[in-house]
């Protein structure tokens, strides 16, 4: 059933902190906000954006840092210190064209339950809390931060069979 579900994906969504991010900040003395992404997770995300999967991320985060990140990989639909984040969601699937049946939404936590209700297929890190544990129709055996973001985006392209890079890449 999984298999059959991949295979209908069209486009990502992401949660930031504790699924691109292992959901610590470092806060230096300055006030500035440090997370840690990996690097595998850019890979992942840019060569979806070369095959033409759309993708949002959608995020309570307000970091300048985390905005760069996803431009340089190629994402342009980035909504941050978004508190209503079914709203935001809405609004992105009609512009795209998209349904809310052909999305693959990562989330870890609580304000991601709304969305995760009504997606293809909910997914979390396998560090996620527990009510998104209940939800998430797969749950990566990767943390988040750690290549759990590789590894869903990873199986919908095999499924597809457009995980094959035969695109020139850039650095991520």
């Amino acid at each position: 059933m999984l298999f059959e579900k991949l295979g209908a994906v069209k486009a990502f969504a992401f949660d930031v902190d504790g699924v691109l991010t292992n959901g610590e900040v470092l806060v230096t003395e300055a006030g500035d906000q440090l997370r840690k992404f990996h690097i595998r997770d850019g890979y992942a995300l840019q060569l979806a954006v070369k095959k033409g999967y759309p993708i949002v991320v959608i995020t309570g985060a307000q970091s300048l840092g985390v905005q760069r990140r996803l431009e340089g990989l190629g994402i342009r639909d980035i909504y941050l210190g978004i508190r209503d984040k079914m709203t935001v969601f809405n609004a992105w699937l009609s512009r795209n064209q998209i349904q809310a049946a052909e999305v693959l939404y990562v989330g870890d936590d609580i304000p991601d339950l709304a969305v995760m209700r009504c997606v293809g297929i909910p997914a979390c890190p396998a560090d996620a809390a527990e009510e998104i544990k209940a939800i998430a129709s797969y749950i990566s055996p990767k943390l988040g931060g750690c290549g759990a973001v590789r590894d869903v985006i990873e199986k919908v392209m095999k499924v597809q069979q457009t995980w094959q890079d035969d695109v020139i890449v850039q650095s991520v």
